[in-house]
């Protein structure tokens, strides 16, 4: 069994001038413990917790069921010129599975170590900026504040497996358009170094399975024309194309993760019995692949290797984006001045890239939409995913006081051209 409880000393970190702890930090913990995790996330739990604040914060909170058993939440602060596009907080509340046997403390206790670090699925990836975004607003609504344009809080479901049944789904919907959405804040990752880093764009992710028919036969003779020989020819063509792509990643100081594509094999299907050459092997890619490539040579680059491989090799798509939007990061787009120079003002440092991997907030540029992604959490290791994911608790309070400046920045952004 894991240790559900504190570490050492019984968790250090920050506490007031009684020895208790900051009560968004115990929000935060109360968070972690819900079971939103696949296969069967506890969707009902995040909903009654999201009512709750949204109570708390004296707002109102719509349901919107997108997919049957598929509910996204939205908690409305209405602005003072309602008529202007509104801000959206968005975050997903699902989070991946656990390998207990690897985490050092129960992964939904929220265990708290004496260095204030707070374990737990999520931690990182992203119910810290759920309850970020909702002790920022709580805040700024006890002070009194209001601002122009009307803030939306989402939460969706299901980002972690696809986001199909989440926010693939609800961008169509006529909820979504109600929103009258004109920027939007989604999640981004930690930074190791005291920068925090802002995605304005993703990579395309393609998962592809790769069919190669072929001759069956005894496993005794020498085989004409099998489906391992072709699979083997697929492999190597897709293998050395991410070899060529990992040689430029280490060899530019200049590029990141998310201006290279990779390439990882992810299953390889066939046969039946050791003395039977099969009639059919299949063998599955994940692809990532930067908005910079022109996606319609790439795919006739994958054609070429299937060719190459042997008569009747085919290949379907189990998905395929195709989303190459940018999110603007002039300094004379008013959206990305408000956020950059917000940031700037608090001597906050910038890492502007590309994202690796794939979040809700491709759907919403796919709409035509600006979203940034963007988590702040800086001095931290990337570990969304990861065994023993865990954040500093000194790391999500400060992340509290930059929402609460970027907030009233955004929501304050002057009436664009057509707005008025």
């Amino acid at each position: 069994m894991l240790p559900d409880k504190d570490g050492p000393n019984g968790g250090g970190g920050v506490r007031d001038n009684t020895g208790t702890e900051d009560p968004s930090v115990s929000l935060f913990r109360e968070y972690l413990r819900l079971k939103t995790v696949h296969p069967e996330p506890d969707y009902d739990a995040a909903l009654r917790f999201l009512e709750r604040m949204a109570e708390e914060l004296g707002l109102p909170m719509k349901k919107v069921e997108v997919c049957p058993g598929r509910v996204v939440a939205i908690i409305t602060w209405v602005g003072t010129r309602p008529e202007l596009k509104s801000v959206v907080l968005n975050s997903h509340t699902d989070v991946v599975p656990v390998y207990e046997e690897h985490w050092k403390y129960d992964p939904f206790a929220a265990v708290k170590d004496a260095d204030g670090n707070i374990y737990g699925r999520g931690s990182q990836d992203m119910k810290c900026v759920t309850i970020q975004y909702i002790e920022a607003i709580r805040r700024l609504k006890a002070a009194g504040k209001r601002f122009p344009r009307t803030i939306h809080l989402t939460f969706v479901p299901d980002e972690e497996v696809g986001g199909h049944k989440g926010m693939e789904t609800f961008v169509k919907h006529p909820e979504f358009l109600k929103l009258n959405i004109g920027f939007a804040l989604d999640e981004g990752l930690a930074n190791p170094t005291n920068a925090y880093t802002v995605f304005y764009g993703e990579r395309n992710p393609w998962w592809i399975t790769v069919r190669c028919p072929g001759s069956p036969g005894h496993g005794s003779r020498f085989v004409e024309n099998t489906a391992a020989e072709k699979l083997r020819r697929v492999i190597n063509s897709f293998l050395e194309f991410r070899e060529k792509e990992k040689h430029r990643l280490n060899t530019n100081e200049c590029f990141t993760l998310g201006d290279v594509t990779t390439i990882n094999m992810t299953m390889v299907k066939g046969g039946v019995a050791y003395n039977v050459v099969p009639a059919e092997m299949d063998v599955s890619f994940d692809l990532r692949i930067p908005p910079t490539v022109n996606l319609q040579e790439f795919e006739e680059k994958i054609k070429a290797w299937c060719r190459e491989a042997g008569e009747d090799v085919t290949y379907d798509f189990a998905q395929k984006h195709m989303d190459q939007n940018f999110t603007s990061t002039e300094e004379s787009d008013p959206w990305w001045h408000a956020f950059s120079s917000t940031c700037k003002a608090m001597n906050v440092t910038l890492k502007k890239e590309i994202f690796p991997a794939a979040t809700d907030s491709r759907f919403i540029r796919e709409e035509g939409l600006p979203a940034i992604g963007f988590s702040p959490m800086n001095l931290t290791p990337i570990l969304l995913h990861d065994h023993n994911e865990y954040l500093n608790e000194q790391v999500f309070l400060r992340g509290i006081q930059v929402y609460e400046r970027l907030v009233p920045a955004l929501a304050s952004v002057e009436p664009l051209s057509g707005e008025v």
